[in-house]
């Protein structure tokens, strides 16, 4: 029985998931895709993709379905996939979702201005920490900017990073050129390197009652 090399397996498993994962951010925008979680079974490889609109992704009757299996089978080598498309959780929370919405309201002609201060007001009233919203490009000139949005605490460093900010960027290809949108996300939790000095109060409140006087201790 040949040995399995468990570095190199784990590495070609994350390579598959980044195209995978490109593929569907590059072909289906619009859905409001999210990411996707990838499960290799004896019976096969199990997708679960995330979308803000998953009626997109699996299409009338299941057509579009029943294409992208066929797309894993043969471009992404993948044995028995077997897909399943469910609701993104939070969608105003996600910095990827966000980001493709922002991107379609320029597409579609909104100033893009506006819509980064809709954008921001959306992820603040879910109940997010801090937002930055970054649209870069051609914006209203032929020489290159970008316009910068910030609100509430945006963490740069630290590990608190890892599980409380998200951040997607998104490429609009325009009639002036490409224009870059990046959305970083704080989202609701308490980092690492916050310190609280407990009142007199609580610390008698964690104690418990005191023992009356004469009484045994226990």
């Amino acid at each position: 029985m040949a040995r399995v090399n468990i570095k190199k397996y784990f590495i070609e498993l994350s390579k598959l998931r980044i195209k995978i994962d490109e593929y569907l951010a590059k072909n289906f925008m619009r859905a409001g895709y999210s990411h996707i979680d990838l499960i290799t079974t004896p019976l096969g490889t199990r997708i679960v993709i995330y979308a803000d609109r998953p009626a997109l992704i699996i299409g009338r009757r299941g057509q579009t379905i029943k294409r992208l299996t066929e797309v894993f089978r043969k471009h992404f080598k993948l044995e028995n996939p077997q897909i399943t498309v469910t609701q993104v959780p939070d969608p105003d929370l996600n910095a990827r979702v966000m980001a493709q919405r922002l991107a379609i309201a320029i597409e579609r002609g909104y100033h893009f201005r506006r819509a980064a201060f809709v954008t921001v007001r959306r992820v603040l009233g879910a109940g997010a920490v801090g937002v930055e919203v970054i649209v870069s490009g051609k914006l209203t000139s032929e020489r290159a900017r970008y316009e910068k949005l910030r609100f509430g605490k945006v963490y740069k460093s630290g590990h608190h990073v890892e599980h409380l900010v998200d951040r997607a960027v998104v490429h609009l290809l325009r009639k002036p050129g490409m224009y870059g949108i990046q959305v970083t996300i704080v989202k609701p939790g308490e980092p690492d390197d916050i310190v609280r000095i407990r009142t007199p109060e609580e610390i008698a409140a964690e104690a418990g009652p005191a023992p009356e006087e004469g009484g045994e201790a226990a």
